[in-house]
């Protein structure tokens, strides 16, 4: 989320989709991993993760077999967080112009 952050501020549209294990920051009740602030600014990544959602043009995803695996809806989810369409996902991947970033 910290190189998101710094790619945002410098204007670097980000649409991140969050799979597995990361996907839980974007729930409501997110795991204390999620939401407790880490140093060295006591910024969680979940709050981290809020401040990139709140700029122009970024999009927050989870991948679409998270919520089905833990047998949820989107309502569990964050307001702003959506469900990735795989489909729109593969095509913004192969985009000529596309970059991306894995952690």
């Amino acid at each position: 989320m910290t190189s998101a952050a710094n790619a945002a501020k410098q204007g670097v549209a980000q649409h991140i989709m969050l799979c597995g294990p990361a996907a839980d920051m974007a729930l409501k009740d997110a795991p204390v991993t999620a939401t407790a602030p880490q140093p060295p600014r006591d910024m969680s990544p979940q709050g981290l993760m809020r401040k990139i959602m709140a700029g122009p043009n970024n999009l927050v995803e989870v991948c679409a077999i998270y919520l089905p695996g833990k047998g949820a809806d989107q309502s569990v989810l964050i307001e702003g967080v959506g469900v990735a369409n795989p489909q729109s996902m593969a095509a913004a991947m192969v985009a000529a112009n596309a970059r991306i970033t894995s952690y």
